[in-house]
C-alpha cells in the first residue's frame, strides 16, 4: 500500500469512528478528538494530519452524510426512470436510508438547528443542493417553470426531512404508516404546483 493510499484509509477511520460515536445520545459537539482518535485506533497526534480540528472532522461528516443521502436519492431516480413511482420510490429510499444511515441522518437532523453556524450553515447547504437537484428534475420532466418547480421541490425536501425525524426512532409499523402519510402530502403538494402551474400558464 502506497502512503497515499494509507493516508486515504486513515481518513475513512477517522470519519468512520467519528460516525459510530454519534447516536440518540451524542452529537457532534458531546466527542471529543481523542475518543475519535482512540476508536479509529491512531494516536491523537495522527489526528492533525489529516484534520485540523474537530470543527473540521465535524463539516467533513455533514458533507459526508449530505453526499450520501444525494447519492441514494439519484439512484432511486433511476429506478424511477426505469419505471417506478415518483414520489412512491423517493420516499420509500429516504426511509431505507433513514434506518440504514440513522446516525448520518441524525447528524443533519442536530446540527441544521444546532448551536455551530458553522454547521448550521453545512447542513443548509445539504439541504440547498437537495432543493436544486428535486427543482431540476420536477422541471425537465414535467415541463413545470423554473420558480414553480423550486417552490414545489422546497416544500417537498422540507417535508420529507421533517419526516425523517419523526421517523427515525420510530419502529417499523409507525415508520411505515409515516411513509404512506409522507407519500400522500407529498402528492396533495405535486397536484397543489400542477394545478397552479397550469393557472398560471
Amino acid at each position: 500500500m502506497t502512503r497515499q493510499q494509507q493516508k486515504l484509509k486513515t481518513r475513512r477511520s477517522i470519519i468512520d469512528a467519528a460516525f459510530n460515536l454519534l447516536d440518540e445520545q451524542r452529537s457532534l459537539s458531546s466527542i471529543s478528538l481523542r475518543e475519535v482518535a482512540r476508536a479509529a485506533g491512531i494516536a491523537p497526534t495522527s489526528f492533525y494530519r489529516h484534520f485540523k480540528d474537530i470543527d473540521e472532522l465535524g463539516l467533513t461528516l455533514v458533507d459526508e452524510a449530505g453526499l450520501a443521502l444525494r447519492q441514494l436519492m439519484r439512484q432511486a431516480r433511476s429506478r424511477i426512470d426505469a419505471g417506478g413511482g415518483v414520489i412512491h420510490t423517493s420516499v420509500n429510499t429516504f426511509m431505507e436510508f433513514v434506518v440504514s444511515n440513522s446516525n448520518e441522518f441524525r447528524l443533519l437532523l442536530r446540527e441544521h438547528s444546532g448551536t455551530s453556524p458553522a454547521f448550521r450553515a453545512a447542513v443548509l447547504r445539504e439541504i440547498q443542493h437537495f432543493i436544486e437537484e428535486l427543482s431540476d428534475y420536477t422541471a425537465s420532466h414535467t415541463g413545470m417553470g423554473r420558480q414553480m418547480a423550486s417552490l414545489q421541490a422546497e416544500a417537498m425536501v422540507k417535508l420529507v426531512f421533517s419526516a425523517g425525524a419523526e421517523a427515525i426512532d420510530a419502529s417499523e409499523v409507525q415508520r411505515l404508516a409515516q411513509a404512506q402519510r409522507l407519500i400522500q402530502q407529498l402528492r396533495f403538494i405535486a397536484k397543489g404546483a400542477s394545478f397552479y402551474a397550469n393557472k398560471a400558464g
